[in-house]
C-alpha cells in the first residue's frame, strides 16, 4: 500500500502533467467535493422496507441473492449507511422510500403515513449535516397486486395513490424544512401489462389525471422538488408500460418537474447520456439514478464502464452539474450491502473525476474550428493522462481509505456486525 508520501508526491507529479494541457486539478477536485449523491436505502435490506409482512417487494421488482447481514430495522440500516458514508470521499445524501418508516409495529395505511414516521432519520440526517430524498411506495401492496395505482381503472384505488404521493410530497417538505436543504421527491409506479393490452391510452389519460392531483398543492422549491420516473418495461409489465418515458417527459416539460433518467430504464442499445442535452432544453433540472442494466435486469451495481464515462462527460462537457441531481438506484443481495453502496458510489465519483479532469474545452475548441483529427487525438491521449494519482490524493485527503484499502474496513465490519444479525 502507498504511503500518504508516496500518493502525496504522485498527485504533485500529476497536478503538473495536467497543467500542461491546461487542466487545473485543484479546480476539479474543488468541484467534485461539492457534489452530493443521494445513496438509497433499498441497496441496504433488499427493498423490504419496515412495514412487516412480504418478504419481497414485488410490484415488478425482484431481489436476487441470499448474502448475509441484511439491515432488519431502521437502526441497523442507519448504521450499514454510517459505514458506506464512511468510505466515500465528501459529504452525500441518503434516499427513502416510504415504506422506510418507523411505524412502531403498527399497521399503517400508506395513504396515512406522516412527518412523524420520519423523525428518527431526520435526526440522523441532522446529526450527520445529510439531506434526505424521498419515494412514495407504489408497489409490495394489495392495492397494487393487479400492477395498476395511479392509472388504475377503480377511481378508489387511485385515490388511495393519489393521497399517498400527496402525503409522500408533504413529508419531502418537512425533511428538506428541516434540513436546509430540498427533498427531492420522486414518483415511479409500475403500472403496466405483461401481454399486449387493447387500451393503452385509458391508462395513460387517468395517469395523467393523477399527477396533476398529486402535484396539485404548491410546495416551495427550497423545501421539495418534485421529479417523475419513466420505465422502459418491468417484470409483469414486458409488454405496456403506462408510464414509458414520452410520457414522463412531456409531463415534465408542460408541468416543469424534474425528470428522472434512470440508466437501466432504456433499451440496453440507447444512450442515456444523450438524452442529457435534449431534455435539458425543455425541463428545469434532471434527477439521474445511476445504474447499471444487464440484459433484462436494470439495477446491477455501478462500476467505472462505457457507459457511466459518457453520462459523466456528458454532465460535465455540457456543464449541467448543477442542475443534476446525482442518486443511486440499485439492489444486490448477492455479494455484502455495504460495500455494494461503496463501490457504486465510488465508481460515479471517479467517473464524474476523469470527465472533469479532461481537457474537454480544447476538444470544444477543436471541434468547433472543423478540426475532428485533433479532437479524436486528444481524447485518446487524454485517457493516458494520471488520472488515478488525482484519485487517491482526494481519497486521502478526503479522510477515506486509499484505492481497495475500504474492502478490509468493510470485511471487518461483516465480521464484527453483520455476521452477527442471523
Amino acid at each position: 500500500m502507498k504511503s500518504s508520501r508516496q500518493i502525496e508526491q504522485a498527485y504533485r507529479w500529476a497536478r503538473e502533467r495536467y497543467a500542461e494541457v491546461g487542466v487545473d486539478t485543484e479546480a476539479a477536485l474543488a468541484t467534485l467535493s461539492g457534489l452530493r449523491v443521494s445513496l438509497h436505502c433499498w441497496q441496504g435490506d433488499d427493498v423490504r422496507g419496515f412495514e412487516g409482512g412480504a418478504d419481497a417487494p414485488g410490484g415488478g421488482l425482484a431481489v436476487t441473492g441470499a448474502y448475509p447481514g441484511r439491515a432488519r430495522t431502521p437502526d441497523e440500516l442507519r448504521q450499514d449507511a454510517e459505514k458506506a458514508f464512511a468510505l466515500i470521499p465528501g459529504r452525500h445524501r441518503f434516499n427513502l422510500h416510504a415504506i422506510y418508516g418507523e411505524f412502531g409495529g403498527r399497521k399503517v395505511e400508506r395513504n396515512e403515513i406522516g412527518v412523524e414516521h420520519f423523525r428518527g432519520w431526520i435526526d440522523w440526517a441532522r446529526r450527520l449535516g445529510i439531506g434526505l430524498d424521498f419515494n412514495p411506495t407504489c408497489f409490495g401492496h394489495r392495492l397494487a397486486a393487479d400492477g395498476f395505482t395511479l392509472s388504475h381503472p377503480d377511481r378508489s384505488v387511485r385515490r388511495y395513490w393519489i393521497e399517498h404521493c400527496q402525503r409522500c410530497r408533504e413529508i419531502g417538505a418537512a425533511m428538506g424544512r428541516a434540513l436546509g436543504t430540498p427533498t427531492v421527491t420522486n414518483v415511479w409506479i409500475p403500472d403496466g401489462m405483461k401481454d399486449t393490452p387493447a387500451d393503452r391510452r385509458g391508462p395513460r389519460e387517468r395517469l395523467l389525471e393523477s399527477l396533476d392531483e398529486v402535484f396539485r398543492k404548491p410546495i416551495p422549491a427550497r423545501y421539495n422538488l418534485d421529479a417523475v420516473e419513466g420505465k422502459l418495461f418491468g417484470i409483469g409489465a414486458e409488454s405496456y408500460t403506462v408510464g414509458m418515458h414520452e410520457f414522463y417527459l412531456g409531463y415534465a416539460v408542460t408541468r416543469r418537474k424534474l425528470l428522472c433518467l434512470d440508466a437501466g430504464h432504456y433499451h440496453p442499445t440507447e444512450s442515456l447520456a444523450d438524452k442529457i442535452s435534449s431534455v435539458l432544453c425543455y425541463v428545469p433540472g434532471i434527477l439521474l439514478h445511476v445504474s447499471r442494466g444487464v440484459r433484462w435486469d436494470s439495477d446491477h451495481v455501478v462500476i467505472v464502464n462505457d457507459d457511466l464515462l459518457a453520462i459523466a462527460q456528458e454532465l460535465v462537457r455540457g456543464r449541467y452539474l448543477d442542475r443534476t441531481h446525482l442518486g443511486l438506484d440499485f439492489f444486490d443481495a448477492s455479494i455484502n450491502r455495504v460495500a455494494a453502496w461503496v463501490i457504486g458510489a465510488r465508481s460515479l465519483l471517479r467517473a464524474l473525476l476523469f470527465a472533469l479532469l479532461e481537457p474537454w474545452p480544447r476538444y470544444q475548441e477543436l471541434e468547433r474550428a472543423g478540426d475532428y483529427t485533433g479532437r479524436l487525438a486528444w481524447m485518446e491521449e487524454a485517457k493516458n493522462l494520471p488520472f488515478g494519482a488525482v484519485w487517491d490524493y482526494h481519497c486521502l485527503r478526503s479522510g477515506v481509505p486509499v484505492g481497495a484499502a475500504w474492502l478490509e474496513e468493510v470485511r471487518a465490519y461483516e465480521r464484527e456486525v453483520l455476521s452477527r444479525r442471523g
